[in-house]
């Protein structure tokens, strides 16, 4: 079974593109996905499938929080324990 890092870097890969990414390259854990010109609405509706996807909720309050994949890792991460 792939590791939830795995599992978030192929959605990545599958559905946001992240500016100055060529395609291919691994995704640097720590890059503000805003900051990296993913649009808020492509970030809300990637928390989405991320939360639909590892069946878990993801408060709209945690979201806002949540400002790179690695946060997010970590986010998923504790919600498994």
């Amino acid at each position: 079974m792939a590791s939830i890092e795995d599992r978030i870097r192929q959605l990545v890969d599958e559905n946001l593109e992240v500016v100055g990414r060529p395609l291919g390259r691994p995704l640097d854990l720590t890059t503000n996905l805003i900051a990296a010109g993913v649009s808020s609405m492509d970030t809300v509706a990637f928390m989405q499938l991320v939360a639909k996807e590892f069946n878990v909720a993801i408060p709209p309050e945690e979201c806002s929080k949540i400002r790179s994949v690695g946060m997010l890792i970590e986010y998923l991460d504790n919600q498994a324990e």
